[in-house]
């Protein structure tokens, strides 16, 4: 597997954990809001931040693709 790869296998078990979410669950909302798109072209970047780091960002990315209830 790619570091890439390797690198969303660690996010989403990050989030799954943090979050109290299955598997099934992660890869659901993940699915619905890119974040895989996300986690893939940011690899550089968050690679080399830390796990809190990593949970925070993904969910201000799936907040900022939430729907405004305006």
């Amino acid at each position: 597997m790619s570091r890439q790869g390797d690198f969303m296998v660690y996010c989403t078990e990050l989030y799954k954990s943090a979050k109290n979410m299955t598997g099934k669950q992660v890869s659901d909302l993940f699915t619905k809001y890119h974040v895989w798109d996300y986690i893939y072209s940011c690899f550089e970047a968050l690679h080399t931040t830390g796990a809190n780091y990593i949970v925070n960002d993904i969910d201000e990315y799936i907040t900022a693709r939430q729907p405004s209830m305006a």
